[in-house]
């Protein structure tokens, strides 16, 4: 498709723009929508049929309906953990061990490795698990947000057996990128050279022992924590949570975690089982939580049914800003943003430059656009035959690729990534983005550096 050339960046000018400075994540990506389908009217037949073609064709994509029934799925298992107190019960026991904020951040990073299969299953299910201990121990919640996230898209890409590696796996085999003659093998060889992934998990593990000072929006939200005891950012908007976690009781000593663990643990066997099928895997969670509480007489049937609907509307949010992300993205598409953003920057990925010129490229894309798996089926097919022809090793440009994918999926402020680990801490995806993109930006840093080092040396 051809490039509507420098105007294509327009939508995610406004939205940027737009967003930073109101803080209306809805508002800002509605306006990137609109002047998109102002641009693209004329091949739309017009304005009006333009945007609800768009809004149409995010809710008619496959990968939408998928995103909003496992948000459903979500939704319901949240409340039936918080009104049956199973979450409370959890977060009374797990009091007991762990005492401090380092402990709780460090509780939460393994957790993070523990759930590797999925990122929106890691996103949505860590942040549950932890806020209510992180709030009674005085950890803001975009500290607790920046740990969920950042454990969360590296993690999926460092540990093979994650839907991301089998994804990239099968995109690298398509490109004829193989080791002998599987796409797994390649990306077994190419996981070394992921350094955004470890310089992530690296800089997170630094932030969290204070070696890396809190900056940006965790410094802000620390500040106004021990000014005011609230662990929320500025402006957040509370429905179904409490800002402050309960305190331990005669009847909290005898909290134990099974009610919380086992509806968890059964979700995440039969994500795995399932061949990472996050879908089936939350659906029996939610099942096994629903069973659980009517047999223990923890909520009557209603009261689990009206949990369960509660559960579908708290994600209303999630839901809408899926639709206009889903839309933006087809906007970006029709207007040819990645074949402007290549044919710009084509002419300096020459040789040893390649691998980091690569990242930056695929880092700024993902970060602005909101896409990471589209990403690396676009421009997979570019880097690779570029990667030949120059003498690069391909092993070494695609693993450019996949870290690009994982800064964007750490940081774009309406990517699904974003999005979900933001919902799963009951913040804004605008302060998410903030607390991440600083200590983003150093591994992005790091990164750049050793693509350049392997491109002269490889």
């Amino acid at each position: 498709m051809d490039s509507y050339g420098i105007i294509s960046l327009l939508p995610v000018l406004v939205i940027l723009v737009i967003a930073v400075t109101t803080k209306k994540t809805l508002f800002a990506m509605t306006c990137g929508l609109t002047v998109g389908a102002v641009i693209l009217a004329g091949a739309n037949d017009g304005f009006v049929n333009s945007w609800f073609n768009y809004i149409y064709a995010s809710m008619s994509n496959e990968s939408f309906q998928w995103i909003v029934l496992v948000v459903a799925m979500f939704g319901m298992l949240i409340v039936l953990f918080e009104r049956s107190n199973a979450v409370k019960d959890f977060g009374i026991w797990a009091g007991k061990f762990v005492k401090t904020k380092k402990q709780s951040l460090f509780m939460t990073a393994i957790l993070g490795v523990v759930i590797f299969l999925d990122d929106y299953l890691n996103n949505l299910a860590v942040g549950t698990t932890m806020k209510g201990i992180t709030d009674r121990l005085g950890v803001p919640r975009t500290q607790l947000a920046y740990v969920v996230n950042t454990m969360a898209a590296p993690v999926c890409l460092l540990i093979p057996l994650s839907s991301w590696a089998a994804y990239f796996a099968m995109l690298m085999e398509n490109e004829g990128v193989t080791v002998n003659g599987s796409g797994m093998g390649a990306y077994l060889k190419a996981l070394p050279l992921t350094f955004y992934a470890y310089l992530a998990v690296i800089v997170c593990v630094l932030q969290i022992i204070g070696v890396l000072p809190k900056l940006g929006q965790i410094r802000k939200d620390y500040a106004r924590y021990e000014a005011t005891g609230d662990v929320f950012p500025e402006g957040t908007e509370r429905d179904l949570i409490e800002a402050e976690a309960p305190s331990e009781s005669a009847e909290g000593e005898k909290a134990h975690p099974w009610n919380f663990l086992i509806p968890l643990i059964v979700m995440i066997a039969v994500t795995l089982l399932a061949g990472t099928e996050v879908l089936i895997g939350s659906a029996a969670g939610v099942v096994t939580a629903f069973v659980l509480y009517l047999l223990e007489k923890k909520m009557t049937f209603t009261e689990l049914l009206t949990a369960c609907y509660d559960g579908i509307v708290s994600m209303s949010f999630v839901m809408i800003l899926t639709v206009l992300a889903f839309a933006v993205q087809s906007v970006n598409l029709d207007l040819g943003l990645a074949n402007y953003v290549i044919s710009v920057t084509e002419p300096i990925m020459k040789g040893a430059f390649l691998p980091a010129v690569v990242f930056i490229v695929c880092g700024i894309y993902a970060y602005a656009t909101g896409c990471f798996w589209d990403l690396a089926a676009i421009i997979l097919p570019i880097v690779i035959p570029l990667a030949n022809a120059m003498g690069v090793d391909p092993i070494l440009a695609s693993a450019a690729v996949f870290s690009g994918a994982a800064f964007g999926s750490n940081t774009c402020l309406y990517g699904d990534g974003v999005i979900m680990c933001a919902q799963g801490c009951e913040i804004k995806s605008m302060d998410l983005m903030f607390a991440s993109l600083p200590y983003a930006s150093i591994a992005a840093v790091g990164s750049v550096i050793l693509y350049l080092i392997c491109g002269f040396v490889m």
